[in-house]
Order: C-alpha cells, then structure tokens, then sequence
C-alpha cells in the first residue's frame, strides 16, 4: 500500500485549490490576481506532493524544456497582469508537458464504461437509441 506523507495530503489540498482559483479566475473574466494566486498554489502544491527535486528533475528534462519555457513563461506574464496571453502561452505549455499522461487519462476514463452503475447511467445519458447512425 502506498504510504502518503502529511506533506502530501496538504499538497493535494494546495494544488486543489490552486485550480479552484484558475477556474474561477476564468469564469470572472480572467480575472489576474485569481489566475496569479491559483498559479503560485498550483506550483506550491505540486512540489509538495512530489518533491522539490523531482519536480525540478520533471520539468527541466530536455525534451521538456519547450513546455516548460512556455508554462512558466505564461505564469509570468499572468503574474505582469496579462492574464489572456498568458493563459494561452502556459495551456500550450501544460499540454506540451503532460502530452504523455493523456492516454493514460482517457484510458481510465473509458474503463469507466465499465462501472456497472456508471455504464447504466450513461445508458440512460445517451437515450432511447442505441443505433450509430
């Protein structure tokens, strides 16, 4: 069983929070002190769950390095108070960093197919027509 660490549990509670403010930020317009403070505890938060030296080890990999460039580029410029720009530069950062996790995601989003409860739910989502066409 995997052990999780006090550190950890308030890490997971920080980057929680950290994206809360991002996405409030962007419902209220993109609202720049809500995009900078949920950017800082985003940051905050992940260094915590996973360590200060495998955060930097995770994000200065050479081949990582463009993504890298772009999201914390975009986290200054949300920080200099241009908040679209900014957005934009560190979405293209962040699906340039995390490109390798999305099978891995959408996997475990199509098993939820799976779920005996979940699959009768989405059942009843769909409708009445199962046909393709």
């Amino acid at each position: 069983m995997i052990s999780i660490t006090e550190w950890q549990k308030i890490g997971v509670g920080i980057t929680g929070f950290g994206v809360f403010f991002i996405l409030f930020g962007i419902l209220l317009y993109f609202d720049s002190v809500l995009l900078a403070f949920g950017n800082l505890l985003f940051l905050t938060g992940l260094s915590l769950i996973i360590g200060l030296r495998r955060t930097f080890a995770f994000f200065f990999q050479r081949h990582k390095l463009k993504g890298t460039s772009f999201f914390l580029g975009g986290v200054a410029i949300v920080l200099l108070r241009w908040p679209l720009l900014g957005m934009l530069l560190e979405a293209y950062g962040f699906i340039s960093l995390f490109k390798g996790f999305f099978p891995v995601v959408f996997g475990f989003l199509g098993s939820a197919f799976n779920i005996p409860f979940l699959s009768t739910l989405f059942q009843k989502l769909q409708g009445s027509s199962s046909s393709m066409v």
